[in-house]
């Protein structure tokens, strides 16, 4: 971007951090090299198990968001990172797709966080 005389202008831009899950995915039936590259646990039944992966702000929130999970259905827990807001977990299809259904829900309606749909793949 340039001003009148020819100079030109440097923009800096801030993201603010919200209260929102901005990504909610459950990847059905996923392929063995997918939990292998995510170092998730291998031995699982992969025709009837998924993944889902949640992306939430402030990172903090993960926190909360793992407990909901681990409280709401059979998951395994495989990652959580308070410092990114990342939650991965697997199980079961429908499992997996309580655990995050019911973490959008707690979130949105109890906590007033705007919430992404749920993506399924």
């Amino acid at each position: 971007m340039e001003n009148e005389n020819r100079e030109q202008i440097r923009i800096v831009q801030e993201t603010v951090a919200g209260r929102e899950i901005t990504l909610a995915h459950i990847i059905g039936g996923p392929l063995p090299i997918v939990y292998r590259k995510l170092g998730l646990n291998p031995d699982v039944d992969y025709r009837s198990s998924a993944i889902g992966i949640m992306n939430m702000t402030p990172p903090e929130s993960a926190v909360i968001a793992s407990d909901i999970a681990v409280k709401s259905a059979n998951i395994y827990l495989g990652f959580a990172d308070r410092f990114s807001g990342t939650l991965i977990i697997t199980g079961e299809i429908a499992e997996v797709n309580a655990a995050i259904t019911e973490i959008v829900e707690y979130f949105h309606n109890t906590l007033g966080y705007v919430t992404c749909p749920i993506t399924k793949r």
